[in-house]
C-alpha cells in the first residue's frame, strides 16, 4: 500500500525540513543550499571527494529530492523509519539499517506521517568521469553498525566548532570515509556471488535466466535470492538490471552510440523497454540524461 503518496509521481528538487534538527560539516566545494549556511567548513573532506557529511533527526513533513545528486549518497539509520527511492521503487529505510544510492539518479527521501526518521549521512561529489564508491558489489540497502560513522561525524563536527587541529581533523575525515566504505564495499563478499558477477558483468548483453545465474553460482535457485536479498538488498535479477543500468550510463556519457546501440549493448533488444526502465531507476530519459 502506498505511504504517504508513494504513488504520485517524484518531482525534482524537493526541500522540506519542517521541525528537523540537524548537524553537518561540509568541504565547501558543493553550491551551498540554504539550510547549509552557517555549517562549519572543513576541507579536508576533499581528500575523498565528500561533498558534507552530518547527522539529521527528522519530523514529517520532512521530504528532500535530487533531480541528479551529483555523488554517492549513504545514510545510517539510528532511529525511526523513513522511506527512500531505490532502484525506482520507495522503500522503508528503518533503525539498523543502512542504503547507499549511486550518483547522477534522482535520490528521494521523506519522512512517513507520525513516524520520527533519525539518521546520519556521507554524501559524495563524484564526476561521470570517476569511478565512484558503488561498485558492482555495494549493497543498496541492508544492517549496519551505524554506531561508528555516527561518533565520527560528531567528532569532526565538534572538532570544526572548536580547536580545529589539522591532525585531529585527518583523523576524523579518514574514519567517516573508512566507515562509509565499510558499507559500500564490504570485504565480506561471498566468494559465489564474486564468481557469479565478475563472470557476468562482461556479457551484460546476454539474455542471462535466473537458472544461468544460479549455475554459475552453484547453488539453487532460491538459495540465489537469498544471497542477494542478504547481501545487496536486491534479488539477483534486479542485481543484474543495477549493472545494465549503471553500464548504460557509462555508455551515455563516454560514447556517441545512439540510444538503440546502447540498449543492445546492455541486454535489452526493445529500445523502448529500455527507455522505460532507465527512466524508472534513473529519473531521467536515456536522452535526457546524456
Amino acid at each position: 500500500m502506498p505511504i504517504n503518496g508513494d504513488d504520485k509521481e517524484v518531482r525534482d528538487d524537493v526541500q522540506v525540513l519542517g521541525n528537523s534538527s540537524y548537524l553537518l560539516v561540509r568541504s565547501g566545494e558543493v553550491e551551498e543550499r540554504d539550510w547549509m549556511a552557517g555549517s562549519p567548513v572543513c576541507p579536508l573532506l576533499s581528500q575523498h571527494h565528500i561533498a558534507h557529511a552530518g547527522i539529521l533527526r527528522a519530523r514529517f513533513p520532512f521530504e528532500i529530492v535530487r533531480a541528479d545528486q551529483s555523488g554517492s549518497y549513504m545514510m545510517a539509520c539510528f532511529g525511526g523509519e523513513g522511506r527512500v527511492l531505490v532502484d525506482g521503487a520507495w522503500k522503508t529505510v528503518g533503525s539498523g539499517e543502512a542504503c547507499l544510492l549511486p550518483p547522477f539518479v534522482r535520490n528521494a527521501f521523506k519522512c512517513i506521517e507520525g513516524h520520527p526518521w533519525e539518521f546520519c549521512w556521507v554524501r559524495y561529489l563524484e564526476s561521470r568521469e570517476r569511478k565512484p564508491i558503488v561498485s558492482q558489489n555495494s549493497p543498496v540497502l541492508r544492517n549496519y553498525d551505524n554506531a561508528p560513522l555516527r561518533a565520527a561525524i560528531e567528532g569532526l563536527y565538534w572538532e570544526t566548532r572548536g580547536a580545529m587541529n589539522p591532525g585531529v581533523l585527518g583523523h576524523w575525515v579518514e574514519l567517516v570515509h573508512q566507515y562509509a566504505l565499510r558499507f559500500a564495499q564490504p570485504h565480506d563478499s561471498d566468494d559465489r556471488l564474486w564468481r557469479l558477477w565478475n563472470r557476468v558483468e562482461p556479457e551484460l548483453e546476454r539474455k542471462w535466466s535466473l537458472y544461468e545465474l544460479s549455475e554459475i553460482a552453484h547453488v539453487s535457485e532460491e538459495h540465489l535470492r537469498r544471497l542477494c536479498r542478504k547481501r545487496y538488498g536486491r534479488s539477483p535479477m534486479q542485481h543484474l538490471t543495477f549493472l545494465r543500468i549503471q553500464r548504460a550510463k557509462v555508455l551515455l556519457s563516454s560514447t556517441d552510440e545512439k540510444i538503440e546501440t546502447i540498449a543492445r549493448l546492455v541486454g535489452y533488444e526493445n529500445p523502448f523497454t529500455f527507455s522505460s526502465l532507465f527512466k524508472k531507476w534513473v529519473g531521467w530519459s536515456p536522452s535526457r540524461y546524456r
